[in-house]
């Protein structure tokens, strides 16, 4: 009897399977180096192996020894960066989607365009106000520095999210007694879970991977984000990769397991705007 027949677009499905796994090879190859790196003690770079053959734990030790206190720098200033960002952008998102405001799409595509202006020209003029403030060198200056730096995007995604809540909503709960602050926070808020909190996510990556604010802000080591210290790290350990890798690899930690624990929510968050 003859074989039986392949099922059509298997042999095309196959392809595309292996083609994408060279694919996600390619793209976590990376990845793979600086844990390879981190795992072989005292490597510089011409002595790195593919495989590390007797994997240490080594780096991790003396990279968390020198940057403990970074990391929990930026865990502090991301967070507070968070807060201050969410607590701008959601009453500008709401008023910008259910108000009417004459000119709220001009003010959206403004917003849009700060993204555009370089940082270094924006952590200049703060340097210049932060210094009459007496802000440098202060978790609240970089705190509300890194804010900044999400809440565009936080305002523009917040608003495409509560345009979409049927206003019938928020007349039912003013009828009820509410006003139009209370409407916001128990009505408005629940309902933009999604969208606050990949919002939030956005926000935490923006001021976690901050560089520009942290080295033009800061002058002393009082306020050291990570990202500062492993700038200054390299500068004392060029000749020690696996120590600079192993920084890395823990800077990348929290980072990593927050986008796999709100995964679901980023996902509902950006293609929102139905309201079940």
């Amino acid at each position: 009897m003859k074989a039986a027949a392949k099922a059509p677009g298997t042999g095309r499905s196959w392809r595309s399977t292996v083609l994408a796994l060279l694919i996600l090879a390619v793209m976590l190859f990376p990845v793979y180096w600086m844990i390879s790196t981190a795992l072989q003690p005292h490597s510089s770079i011409a002595a790195t192996q593919l495989l590390p053959t007797s994997p240490s734990l080594e780096n991790f030790r003396a990279a968390f020894d020198t940057q403990g206190g970074s990391l929990l720098t930026s865990l502090v200033v991301s967070l507070g960066a968070v807060a201050v960002c969410l607590a701008l952008a959601a009453p500008a998102a709401y008023g910008l989607a259910q108000f009417g405001l004459r000119g709220s799409r001009g003010i959206v595509f403004g917003t849009l365009i700060t993204q555009m202006v370089p940082g270094i020209v924006v952590a200049n003029a703060l340097y210049s106000a932060y210094a009459e403030l007496g802000l440098v060198n202060s978790y609240a200056g970089l705190i509300l520095a890194d804010a900044s730096l999400g809440l565009p995007f936080a305002i523009v995604l917040l608003r495409a999210f509560m345009v979409s809540i049927p206003s019938e909503v928020i007349e039912a709960a003013m009828v009820d007694g509410a006003n139009r602050f209370t409407a916001f926070v128990r009505i408005v808020l629940p309902m933009s879970r999604n969208a606050l909190i990949t919002s939030g996510l956005f926000a935490f990556l923006f001021a976690w991977a901050d560089f520009i604010f942290a080295l033009t802000l800061n002058t002393t080591d009082e306020v050291k984000p990570v990202t500062l210290g492993i700038y200054q790290f390299i500068g004392a350990h060029v000749s020690d990769w696996g120590a600079v890798m192993a920084t890395a690899v823990l800077s990348a930690i929290p980072a990593a397991i927050l986008l796999v624990v709100a995964q679901k929510y980023i996902a509902a968050g950006i293609s929102g705007g139905s309201i079940k």
